[in-house]
């Protein structure tokens, strides 16, 4: 799932797209509200973290902007000051949740992980289908009971065929969930072999992933 990170502090900004590609996220960083606007104008994201503070604005601008145009993408406020009166107004404005600087990083993951969850209505983090269970947080992939090995990226494209188990999801917008803007060098057919693995790694679960010609791949139950 791919993520911006809107923030105007290297090291804040660099830690955290950091540790969220460990986590299978893919991330875009935009320093100012203009590169934030460029990015979102761009491509859709499965979430934002939105810093208040930034050097051409206020974040809660930003955000207000979005939620007035119909974007339902949750939004995660970042800000090193944050009274109870402005943590009402950032949700009040329509903000998803919030985190006071300094932060864990760990507890940002699981907040994202958290949103991304409810947005695609789901109430918990493990996804049981046939004879796969997968746990993003937990980067844990078992087939018929036994640990499979799989990369980061492979358990991201996982992640988002299950989220969209059923419907067709086009290459492009796969590649979109896996890939940011750093990956401009990589290309979309990067997608096909990426499923041709999985397809390997979740032989035998009764979990297929199909090719439909033009269109992309749907994953479901066999049969």
């Amino acid at each position: 799932m791919r993520i911006l990170i809107v923030e105007d502090t290297p090291d804040v900004a660099e830690a955290a797209s950091a540790s969220l590609g460990r986590a299978g996220f893919a991330c875009d960083v935009a320093p100012t509200l203009a590169d934030a606007h460029a990015c979102a104008g761009i491509t859709g994201y499965a979430a934002i973290v939105l810093d208040l503070n930034l050097p051409d604005g206020s974040g809660r601008d930003f955000l207000r902007e979005r939620r007035r145009a119909g974007d339902r993408t949750p939004v995660l406020v970042l800000t090193a000051q944050f009274s109870v009166d402005e943590r009402v107004a950032a949700l009040d404005d329509g903000a998803d949740d919030y985190l006071v600087k300094p932060f864990d990083l760990r507890e940002l993951e699981a907040r994202l992980r958290a949103l991304t969850r409810r947005e695609a209505g789901r109430a918990e983090n493990r996804m049981v289908l046939g004879g796969l269970d997968f746990d993003p947080g937990a980067q844990s992939l078992r087939v018929n009971g036994a640990a499979v090995t799989a990369t980061r990226r492979e358990l991201a494209l996982l992640n988002l065929l299950i989220a969209n188990r059923g419907r067709i999801m086009p290459k492009d917008r796969l590649f979109d969930g896996l890939f940011g803007f750093e990956n401009a060098d990589v290309g979309t057919n990067t997608i096909e072999l990426y499923v041709a693995r999985l397809r390997k790694k979740l032989a035998g679960s009764g979990v297929s992933i199909e090719t439909h010609r033009g269109l992309g791949y749907r994953l479901d139950l066999d049969g």
